[in-house]
């Protein structure tokens, strides 16, 4: 079986169509979400709709610190200058579409599989992944053989031998990874909405269960028009000045 994992939309309608035409042309067979369908970007309810449509369709969904943020009792978890935005999702949401959101699990599974926004060992913190030490932490918390998560919105890879040692790699875009069965995993797609390392284009990974090969992709898309998008979405202007430049410069 192939997954398509999928992670931080943020709301971006032209990322995402980009993205679902190039993962349908990898021939996927599964669908998993990642977390954070909405905030940042201009077009929450498009994106919000087009997940509900995937899990319709049997994909995995879980929920991220964004999604979880649309409750008011939640958003002071927040940093201050999210505020502004998650205040504007909210407002472009429907009842039923923020409630889906907050029905969303923490944690789903899939044969040797675990999906997770943030972590796994505290996932209802959200908790960021920033390096060895915090990926091993998860990997220690489950005996899932794969652990993927988002949260982090750039690609990466840790494993962790049976005796403990771990290791990261950095993903060469779209080249096959032999994920070894002696050791276990935990990757990282990336953003798919709002990439922060620098390189503009779209994050997101597959990975055939059968063969344990993960790949990573980059996909350009209009990020101008999803710039455009942010700028005229009626966000106060100097927050949407600087989510649209993020954009653009994938930083």
């Amino acid at each position: 079986m192939k997954l398509a994992l999928l992670s931080d939309l943020h709301a971006n309608k032209e990322a995402t169509e980009a993205v679902w035409a190039h993962a349908q042309a990898q021939g996927i067979d599964q669908v998993i979400l990642l977390g954070d369908y909405v905030d940042y970007g201009g077009d929450p309810a498009w994106v919000v709709e087009f997940c509900r449509d995937l899990v319709r369709q049997g994909a995995l969904a879980v929920r991220g610190n964004h999604d979880d943020a649309l409750d008011p009792s939640t958003t002071s978890r927040l940093a201050e200058h999210v505020l502004p935005t998650i205040q504007w999702t909210q407002a472009q949401l429907s009842p039923e579409q923020r409630q889906w959101l907050l029905d969303l699990p923490l944690t789903a599974e899939l044969g040797h599989c675990l999906f997770a926004h943030a972590n796994v060992h505290d996932p209802a913190h959200w908790e960021y992944l920033h390096g060895r030490m915090e990926a091993s932490r998860s990997l220690f918390a489950t005996h899932h053989r794969y652990v993927f998560c988002g949260h982090v919105h750039e690609p990466n890879l840790y494993h962790l031998s049976p005796t403990g040692k771990s290791g990261q790699f950095s993903p060469v875009e779209g080249t096959p990874m032999p994920l070894s069965p002696a050791r276990r995993w935990l990757a990282i797609p990336g953003s798919l909405g709002q990439p922060r390392d620098g390189n503009p284009a779209a994050c997101y990974a597959t990975f055939d269960t059968d063969k344990g090969v993960l790949t990573f992709f980059r996909v350009p898309y209009d990020c101008e028009m999803a710039a455009h998008r942010v700028m005229t979405s009626g966000m106060p202007a100097p927050v949407a000045q600087a989510l649209a430049e993020r954009l653009i410069y994938g930083r």
